[in-house]
Parts: structure tokens; C-alpha cells; sequence
């Protein structure tokens, strides 16, 4: 018998006693000696004129390691003190030392990456073969290549400086908003008043009329601060443009493509072949439709659990626990055993209760070596599936730990594949397992729900983004302006056949407003589409594909997205083959969905 694990995290292991956290302080204090002294260094470095200077060189990779760890730590321990307490406003002014100290050693880096940019080819390669340099090699002619692609260095110390009040002051503003979101609805003749975050679970409430009634409440709140998230859309992305400009960069996928490591024909293949294969989940909407005893599906059904009787299954914390914990087992015992070590441990916040932020994340703590998982878990398999995903997220932290430091910063989209394995291993096991047909339709469909999520919703927010960009080079969009582009790109995206939109949902979604990270959508769906490839390598190999596994998430700091792909399934990425092999594996699902509620 496993003991009940507990639903609230423990951080003091980390930082002991929150956001007035001595241990935090005195850590910040020190690091900020460590952060002057490595600026001094990369001042006082010449650059490289020949082999012998190596070993300077790796002292400064050693001191920049070790600073990004524990500014990271901090990061990652404020990042959840707010989450799991919007209301808390001394973590708010922490963090902003953090952002600041971060700056500093942004500038620090591109002064020091400006000089090895500078470093003679024949030198550099020299350098790099040297003991100890090979294993990061790519890390290092990437950064100097990116650093290559940017402004000059009084340019880019300025654009860094900035950056503290441009991207992360309006990312941060986003969050002061949405904090004080209050849904007030009335439900079964009683008022309740959720947070963004509980309003947002109850998206996938079995009643129609609730979802109905949330759904309003939800888009009228949001509708009603819409000009200050519509200011702070604006001014974060006018300050990213500007920031483009600067450094001559026009093409506003150029950034997230650099930062997932990927190519463009790479993006482009998969939205291609996701647009050439989209009617048969247009299909699968219009029968849900029919199974909810309605025309046609709006914003809020899609995600609606169909229910033949009774209510939907509820899984308690426990049982979502050891469900996930059998299901890992059957095809990684080591993953299984991580997972069992997180929930033993309390790395996971999961309690149902206001004041917590919307959503759910996996954040790491390279200090300890330990990751914290954020999300609010309410019982439906959904929760228990996203429980799965960020445990998934978490074990690849874990198996890269041992890898040098540089090469543990892995891109969002292969990011997503792990989490996205983890997830899928949850659905599949539970559509196999269902006892009767009218459970197994059910399961099904909350599975396909996540291609839906994938190929429609993420794509919308894709086009969305893209569109919007565009349109704010040439100035500032307004609230209608931004209903507007939202409310065509679902329309696109879902091919219209839904019969009311969510034209708020640019003001509700918090990845449009992530400081750091542009596009935070097209990267879910590669992670979907490509941890299918792998899912289906492993389904034939079982637990002995476990260690291919491990090795291929273990390399995902090191090399390329399409040198990823090549080395561990042998595939092209910027060829349609893969894509549309992997779109086949979701198509079947729908198939088996039709067929099984044929008559029904």
C-alpha cells in the first residue's frame, strides 16, 4: 500500500520560508559578488590567439554555469511562490532583482560571446578540441553564432537593460491582472466566485448550461479589462519588434525557430501536412455534436465529456497517483520509480483552491537537482493526464542531470515531446482498459480531444500570433482589432465548424504574454506529432525501447531539432513523411470514435 500523498508542494527544502526567505537572500547577495566578478573577467578576457588560452576560457564557462544555476533556482522558487499565491507581492519584488541580476549576466554573456564570435576559425576549432570543450561544442558555436545574428555590444547591453521593464515589466503587469480576475456565476441556484484558474476547470463541466453560463462569465471578466491586456499585448510585442529592429531581424519566426533549434521547412512541413489532413477531426466534431443533442459544437463544448450515465469518473488525488505510477511501470520502470520519488517527496502542488494561478508548469532547480511541478488538480482524467505531462517534463530534467551543464538547456519543442510521451502513455492505457464500449467512446474522445488541441486550438493561436505580429509593425491594435484576428484565426484553424467562437482568448491565455519565449504554441504540437513517432517505436519494443528513450532525451541539449530526429528515428523532418505518418496514428483514433458510435 503507497501512503496518500500529499496535494501541497514543500519549497522549504529549497528556500525555507517563502518569498521572506533568509536562505534566499543570502543566496541572492552572494551570487551578485559571483555575477560582478564574472563581468570583470569577461572585460578583462582577451580574445583567443591561440590554444594556450583554453584554459581561461574554461574558467569562464565554469563561473557562467554556475551563476545561471542559481539565478535559475531563484527564478524557479519565486515563479512558484506567486503561482500558488497571486496575491503574494513580496515575491513580485524579489523577483525583480532577479530579472535585474539576469540582465546583468545577459550582457555579460553577449560581451563574452562578442569576443569568442571574434575568435579565428582555425583557433577555434583548435580550442574546442581540447579536453573538455568537444562535449559542448555545439553549445559554443551556437552561442557564438547567434551572438553573430545580434546587435553591437552597446546595443545589445541596452536592449538587455531594457528588457527588464519591456518584455518581463509587461509580462509581469499580465500576471497583476489576471490575478485579480474574479468569475462570479451562478450555479445550481447558488453564486460562486472563481479565479481565472477555477473558472477555467469548470470549462469541461458535464452540463451544458454550466459551461454555458461559466463560459460567459469567464469571456465577460476577461471582456472587462480588455483594454489593460490589450495594452499589455501591445506594448510587450512593440517591444520585442523594436528589439528585431535593431538588430535587423525581420521575419518574426526567426527567434523561436533559432530558440526550438529548428528549421522553417521543418515548422512549415508539419502545418502542412496537419492542413491536408483535417477532416477527419472536423468529422469527429460534428458527431460529438450530435452525441451532445446539438447542431453544432461552440468554443466551450470541445472539450466536453461525453456521458452515457451518471457522472463522469472522478479520480481521487491517490488514485490518479497510483494510475499514472502502474502506467509508467509498464514501459519504464526508471521513469516510474522517478515519478514515485516526486510524489513521496511533495514536488507537486496540486490542491484544488483559490488564489492560485491558472494553469499548470514543470519548473527545474538545478542547485538541488530537483524539479516542482504547478497545477491545480480537480479529479477528471484530464487533470490526471496533465499530471502525467509535467511528471514527464520532470523526468527528462532528471535523466539529463548528468550531462554538462551547458547541455541540460533543451528547447520547448522537444521539451514538449517528453511531457506529451508521459501524457500519452495516461490515454492510451485508459481507452484499452475500459470496461464497457460506452467508457471506452468516452476515453476516446478526451484522447482525440488532445489532437483536437493540437492541430486546431494550437493552431489558431499559431495564426493568431503570426497575423498579429505583422499587423503591430504597423501599429497599435485595439481591443476589436484583436477580437477580430483571434476570432478568424479559430475560425481557420477549426475550419468553422464550431458555432461560437472565443474572441478573448488572446486576453486569457498567458503564453501570449511569456517574457522570454515567442510563439509558445507551434512547439506543443511538435512535441504531440513527434513523441507519437516515438510512442510508436515504443509500443513495438516495450520496456526494452526505455533506455533508446532516456538516450535520445539526454541529447536533446546538444544538437538540432532535424539532427535529433535523424540520429534517434532516422527520419526527415522538413519531408512530409513523418508528419503525416504521425497524423495517421491520431486519424485511427478518430476512426474507432465514429465507428463504435455509429448508431448511437
Amino acid at each position: 500500500m503507497t501512503k496518500d500523498y500529499s496535494q501541497i508542494w514543500d519549497l522549504d527544502s529549497i528556500y525555507q520560508g517563502g518569498s521572506t526567505s533568509e536562505d534566499l537572500h543570502e543566496a541572492l547577495k552572494a551570487i551578485k559578488d559571483d555575477l560582478d566578478l564574472f563581468t570583470q573577467n569577461v572585460a578583462e578576457w582577451s580574445i583567443p590567439e591561440n590554444v594556450e588560452d583554453a584554459a581561461e576560457f574554461l574558467l569562464l564557462i565554469n563561473q557562467n554555469a554556475d551563476i545561471s544555476k542559481v539565478l535559475m533556482n531563484a527564478g524557479s522558487f519565486l515563479e512558484c511562490v506567486q503561482s500558488a499565491n497571486v496575491n503574494d507581492e513580496r515575491a513580485v519584488e524579489i523577483a525583480a532583482r532577479v530579472y535585474a541580476y539576469a540582465a546583468q549576466l545577459q550582457t555579460a554573456q553577449d560581451d563574452w560571446h562578442d569576443k569568442f564570435a571574434q575568435v579565428d576559425d582555425r583557433i577555434w576549432n583548435e580550442i574546442l578540441a581540447e579536453n573538455g570543450f568537444s562535449q559542448i561544442a555545439f553549445v559554443l558555436n551556437e552561442a557564438r553564432e547567434n551572438r553573430r545574428k545580434k546587435g553591437t555590444k552597446q546595443e545589445e547591453a541596452v536592449i538587455n537593460a531594457l528588457a527588464i521593464d519591456g518584455y518581463q515589466g509587461w509580462s509581469d503587469h499580465y500576471d497583476t491582472i489576471i490575478g485579480k480576475v474574479r468569475v462570479k456565476v451562478e450555479i445550481d441556484g447558488e453564486v460562486q466566485d472563481l479565479s481565472a484558474g477555477q473558472a477555467l476547470n469548470m470549462l469541461n463541466h458535464p452540463k451544458r448550461e454550466v459551461r454555458q453560463a461559466v463560459f460567459k462569465a469567464y469571456t465577460e471578466s476577461f471582456q472587462a479589462d480588455s483594454r489593460l491586456f490589450a495594452d499589455t499585448l501591445n506594448h510587450l510585442a512593440g517591444f520585442r519588434l523594436q528589439t528585431y529592429a535593431t538588430r535587423g531581424w525581420d521575419n518574426v519566426l526567426s527567434e523561436p525557430l533559432a530558440i526550438n533549434r529548428m528549421e522553417n521547412s521543418t515548422l512549415q512541413a508539419m502545418w502542412n501536412v496537419i492542413r491536408e489532413n483535417k477532416a477527419i477531426f472536423v468529422s469527429f466534431l460534428e458527431r460529438k455534436a450530435k452525441l451532445l443533442g446539438i447542431p453544432k459544437l461552440s468554443f466551450y463544448d470541445v472539450e466536453a465529456p461525453l456521458i452515457f450515465s451518471g457522472e463522469p469518473k472522478k479520480y481521487t488525488y491517490q488514485e490518479g497517483a497510483d494510475f499514472i505510477l502502474e502506467q509508467f511501470n509498464k514501459f519504464s520502470p526508471k521513469m516510474a520509480k522517478f515519478a514515485k520519488h516526486a510524489f513521496e517527496n511533495r514536488w507537486i502542488e496540486a490542491e484544488d483552491r483559490d488564489n492560485k494561478r491558472p494553469g499548470g508548469f514543470c519548473t527545474d532547480f538545478p542547485v538541488e537537482k530537483e524539479s516542482r511541478i504547478f497545477m491545480t488538480y480537480d479529479g477528471a482524467l484530464s487533470t490526471v493526464a496533465t499530471l502525467a505531462h509535467e511528471l514527464g517534463h520532470a523526468f527528462h530534467s532528471h535523466v539529463i542531470r548528468d550531462e554538462p551543464y551547458e547541455n541540460t538547456d533543451y528547447a520547448m519543442n522537444v521539451a514538449e515531446t517528453a511531457s506529451t510521451f508521459a501524457e500519452m502513455i495516461i490515454a492510451d492505457a485508459s481507452v484499452k482498459e475500459a470496461p464497457t464500449k460506452e467508457e471506452k467512446i468516452t476515453l476516446l474522445d478526451d484522447k482525440i480531444g488532445r489532437s483536437i488541441a493540437f492541430f486546431m486550438n494550437i493552431h489558431a493561436r499559431f495564426l493568431f500570433e503570426t497575423r498579429f505580429y505583422e499587423a503591430r509593425k504597423k501599429g497599435i491594435l485595439s481591443v476589436d482589432a484583436l477580437n477580430r484576428l483571434m476570432e478568424e484565426a479559430q475560425r481557420e484553424a477549426y475550419m468553422d465548424v464550431l458555432d461560437e467562437y472565443h474572441p478573448q482568448f488572446w486576453a486569457s491565455k498567458l503564453h501570449f504574454y511569456i517574457a522570454d519565449v515567442p510563439f509558445y504554441n507551434f512547439p506543443y504540437t511538435f512535441g504531440y506529432l513527434f513523441s507519437l513517432g516515438i510512442y510508436s517505436r515504443a509500443i513495438l519494443a516495450g520496456e526494452s525501447y526505455e533506455d533508446e528513450y532516456i538516450s535520445l532525451l539526454k541529447d536533446t541539449g546538444a544538437m538540432t531539432t532535424e539532427q535529433l530526429a535523424k540520429k534517434h528515428l532516422d527520419v526527415d523532418l522538413t519531408k512530409p513523411d513523418f508528419w503525416e505518418d504521425a497524423v495517421a496514428l491520431t486519424a485511427k483514433d478518430v476512426r474507432d470514435f465514429l465507428e463504435l458510435t455509429e448508431n448511437l
